[in-house]
């Protein structure tokens, strides 16, 4: 069975490159290279009890010219994650926030701290949900 993006990383990701369609993507992905499957343990690996759904993406941190952009946009993901629950981990510069401290930001510990890019893993009933992600950095509204 082919792989494939579960529909709220897919509608992020679409989020992002519309906010960002001159953003770079040197260091985008969504697939396990062999080093994520070597670790054994990655949203990046197709999940085959789930039909191989890919559950992570990686966003460039290069955003814009503004090189703040991606530490706005990581806590943005972070305060949302904590209000909404569609995400369960997000992790940039050498930080993650997760369900362990309520999605405050502490010191990532992996094999990489994600300088060049923002992770964002999802939760898995969130595998069919495309419903827009209401950040205001992304055309969201604030409330």
């Amino acid at each position: 069975m082919k792989p494939w993006l579960s529909k709220a990383a897919t509608q992020l990701r679409e989020q992002i490159d519309d906010s960002y369609p001159s953003r770079l993507r040197g260091s985008d992905g969504w697939i396990a290279d062999l080093r994520h499957q070597q670790a054994g343990k990655s949203d990046h690996i197709p999940d085959a009890k789930s039909k191989f759904v890919v559950r992570a993406i990686d966003i460039d941190a290069r955003l814009s010219d503004n090189k703040g952009d991606s530490i706005y946009l990581a806590n943005q993901l972070r305060l949302y994650a904590k209000d909404y629950g569609r995400l369960s981990y997000v992790i940039h510069k050498g930080m993650i926030a997760s369900p362990i401290l309520n999605y405050k930001w502490r010191k990532y510990r992996g094999f990489s701290p994600h300088d060049h890019h923002i992770h964002c893993s999802f939760r898995t009933n969130q595998d069919l949900n495309s419903e827009f992600f209401n950040i205001p950095l992304l055309g969201g509204k604030d409330e």
